[in-house]
């Protein structure tokens, strides 16, 4: 059986880091742990790390916001996406958010089978089809 390959979306490592109150919570928390186990191949966007450093900062030192995105890195591949690919997320108008249509094409470039995100609703006009933490972690299981 193949294995999977998805974009964690910047919210679900958030969620993880920081343990936010969100519905999702567990979900995000047993993805990450899945994908330190290997149980899939995990990407995340090159601009999420930037988002993510933003809002561990405000938390933490800077210390230890580094040695979390050391251990994102560590979990994760980083991906990124072509010019093209950044020209043509410009143009989309079909995302009503430019950072979801970048997390998009961040998951085409890395082949991703899925996008694994909170917020769902964001990305109706996907290339690459999006799940949430819950479905992800229950496809996983069907795999195993």
């Amino acid at each position: 059986m193949r294995n999977i390959t998805s974009l964690i979306d910047t919210n679900v490592i958030i969620n993880f880091i920081t343990k936010r109150d969100d519905p999702y919570k567990d979900a995000c928390f047993e993805v990450m742990r899945l994908c330190a186990e290997n149980a899939f191949n995990g990407y995340v966007a090159f601009h999420s790390l930037s988002t993510i450093w933003y809002v561990i900062r405000k938390q933490e030192s800077d210390e230890r916001a580094r040695a979390w995105l050391t251990d994102i890195c560590d979990m994760l591949t980083v991906t990124g996406a072509t010019q093209e690919q950044i020209r043509e997320a410009i143009k989309n108008s079909d995302f009503r958010d430019f950072e979801d249509c970048l997390q998009d094409e961040c998951a085409v470039c890395a082949g991703a089978d899925y996008i694994v995100t909170c917020n769902i609703k964001d990305f109706r006009q996907e290339k690459t089809s999006a799940v949430t933490p819950a479905v992800f972690v229950k496809m996983l299981g069907g795999l195993h």
